[in-house]
């Protein structure tokens, strides 16, 4: 049995069409059968909500009087992309205010802009002879625009890597923060209700299919930027009238420690056309697998700590080398429901009606990543091989008289079988001295959560950990944690001198 689409739309039309929600599926399949829930069943609304950074809108300000060709624009203090026409701009989402005290950014604008808010726009241009003025700063309702298109280059991930952080320090991430040595994991997306977790083929999902967007009607334009659907990270790009649009599917949020982001909710609805497509709408938690990856490791390309499902992170914890550690959602799955819910009320009251891709998206394609032609510095190609230590078991008297011979500022400390085991300064000589003779033994003085570096790491991660610790030099280890090399602010500082001449 099959079902066509003009058949599903006509049962829209006149009422009869019955709708229901990605997680009531599941059930009626085991209930009815793949062939009953296609007899029952015309169409499955999904839903997410979550923060989707890759977003913003283009505006059409309409002309002043006399008439300006907009250079440079900034919405409250946020700049927005002017080099497209003379009052047209595009805001992203994530781009941050240049003078508030407070996390401030496109995403924020957008929201007051949708809440009925108003937003200053100030612009400036060098004039011409058609557009002779210089400047301008005025006030404007999202009425007052002329057009305001959402167009959202990358939202709805079909799947996303759950994270964790292996190191000792609390990072600060898009996936929100990550407390040190797996003390939790983060994870986003809505699981069963996830659009593209429904339709992972990409059959029915397309160009031209009608969307839910922020609370009001848009549209697929077609892949999203990043799209990698053949390893399950697809993306969508969407567009829609932000003056249909409601804050309450349309948030701004600041991850601390990154920056600002914006919330969305995005619904598609799913046509039942045969049997496939009910397999596919009939997905659970517990069939769709992520893993969970240590976004300790500063790369590209990071380990993977485990392989877990929806339903396990939606447990509220998971199990990494033995260990249960507490997991939480960045994104929302009362409000991705909420979505669900409200696109099948659009379908029940006859408000919108179907359709399929006018262009099918690749279910196959694979992102690739950065060419990068100029070689990454790494940390062996600038750091120190001389390096002089000292044992732990030895007086400190002797370590001062190795940093003042060694020009040195820090000594690494070594165990009996020459592993690093901590780090001495200059400071932590001089406090030894006025210590009344108490302390003798470097042990009794040293530093033993070493902050410590490796030969192939990039040397801007390298700089990024001398900032973040407040420290002027890292000693540089191998596998087996032996010392093969210190490197030192100076180090990185005639490097970067070298970048910004060049």
């Amino acid at each position: 049995m099959e079902k066509s689409l003009d058949l599903i739309n006509a049962r829209i039309r006149d009422g009869s069409a019955r709708v229901v929600t990605a997680d009531e599926m599941p059930g009626i399949v085991d209930e009815l059968g793949e062939e009953g829930a296609l007899a029952e069943v015309d169409v499955v609304t999904t839903g997410t909500f979550g923060a989707m950074c890759s977003s913003g809108a283009f505006f059409n300000f309409g002309h002043a009087d006399p008439p300006i060709r907009m250079e440079r624009i900034w919405l409250n203090d946020v700049e927005a992309y002017a080099g497209i026409a003379a009052v047209d701009a595009y805001l992203g989402a994530t781009q941050e205010a240049e003078s508030k005290d407070q996390p401030y950014g496109g995403a924020h604008v957008l929201e007051e802009l949708v809440a009925g808010g108003t937003v200053e726009l100030r612009a400036t241009a060098h004039g011409t002879d058609c557009y002779p003025r210089r400047s301008i700063t005025t006030e404007l309702l999202l009425e007052d625009m002329n057009q305001a298109i959402m167009v959202n280059p990358r939202n709805a991930y079909q799947c996303y890597n759950a994270a964790t952080n292996t190191t000792d320090r609390t990072l600060h991430t898009y996936m929100g923060t990550l407390l040190p040595r797996c003390g939790n994991v983060s994870y986003s997306g809505a699981g069963t209700l996830s659009p593209l977790a429904n339709d992972p083929t990409f059959r029915v999902i397309g160009s031209g299919v009608p969307i839910f967007l922020g609370g009001g009607e848009g549209m697929i334009i077609g892949e999203g930027t990043q799209h990698s659907a053949g390893t399950g990270f697809g993306t969508l790009m969407v567009a829609g009238d932000m003056k249909q649009m409601r804050q309450e599917f349309l948030r701004a949020a600041v991850m601390n420690g990154y920056g600002v982001t914006m919330y969305i909710g995005v619904g598609v609805p799913i046509p039942v056309l045969d049997t496939e497509i009910v397999r596919r709408t009939a997905v659970r938690d517990e069939d769709l697998m992520t893993s969970i990856v240590d976004y300790g490791t500063p790369r590209r390309d990071r380990p993977v700590l485990a392989r877990v499902s929806y339903a396990d992170l939606k447990s509220g914890s998971v199990e990494i080398g033995g260990e249960t550690v507490r997991t939480s959602s960045l994104s929302s799955y009362r409000k991705a429901l909420e979505v669900a819910r409200e696109l099948k009320a659009w379908i029940e009251a006859g408000k919108m009606e179907l359709a399929l891709p006018t262009r099918r998206i690749d279910p196959a394609k694979r992102v690739r990543p950065m060419r990068e032609t100029a070689v990454t510095p790494r940390v062996r190609d600038i750091m120190n091989r001389q390096v002089i230590s000292v044992t732990e078991d030895e007086e400190i008297q002797v370590a001062a008289k190795r940093l003042l011979r060694g020009e040195t500022n820090h000594l690494p400390v070594l165990d009996g079988n020459g592993t690093l085991v901590g780090i001495i300064t200059t400071y932590d000589i001089s406090k030894a001295v006025v210590s009344d003779g108490r302390l003798r033994l470097v042990k009794d003085i040293m530093t033993r959560e070493v902050i410590k570096t490796s030969p192939d790491e990039s040397v801007d991660i390298a700089a990024q950990k001398l900032e973040h610790n407040n420290i002027s030099a890292l000693p540089v280890v191998d596998a087996t944690n032996r010392v093969v090399g210190i490197l030192s602010a100076i180090d990185l500082g005639k490097l970067f001198g070298g970048r910004r001449r060049r």
